[in-house]
């Protein structure tokens, strides 16, 4: 098991809940996790990665799979103008590679946000620390794990 989905098992067992992981095959996208998931694109969770431009400090924003963030809501929530963050540094920052961020086990916290069309679902997938495996949670028991506010960041 590499040590970037150890540390997502880790985190899913010291809060108490299943080991839900499972190898979905290629799941680098939303829509490949989509499928693979057998879910609606929206029940996917996708882990984004911001730059604050002053402080330097990551931002996550945990949104469904077929939104897209609007930068300027996003700034506002920070408190800063944001960037986004560039492979090194997301991996630096929080020991994934992009395409297998998960919203959770991270090295570095950060602050993090969620996007309520998550909680439209009794169900969501999100990447569990590779580009090919995911794991499975309730979106009101993500937002403790995360510990991420809900907020209106998305187009």
């Amino acid at each position: 098991m590499s040590k970037s989905l150890a540390r997502v098992a880790r985190a899913l067992q010291d809060a108490g809940l299943p080991n839900t992981i499972s190898e979905a095959g290629e799941a680098r996208t939303a829509e490949l996790a989509a499928q693979a998931c057998g879910c609606e694109i929206d029940q996917i969770v996708k882990s984004i990665i911001f730059c604050g431009q002053q402080s330097g400090s990551i931002k996550l924003f945990l949104t469904a799979g077929g939104n897209r963030i609007d930068a300027a809501k996003a700034s506002e929530l920070a408190g800063e103008a944001l960037g986004r963050a560039d492979a090194n540094l997301v991996r630096a920052k929080t020991g994934f590679a992009i395409g297998g961020v998960s919203p959770v086990g991270h090295l570095t916290p950060s602050d993090t946000w969620i996007d309520p069309r998550l909680m439209d679902f009794s169900q969501v997938w999100a990447a569990a620390g590779t580009p090919r495996h995911v794991f499975s949670i309730a979106p009101q028991v993500l937002i403790s794990l995360a510990n991420a506010k809900l907020a209106d960041f998305t187009e």
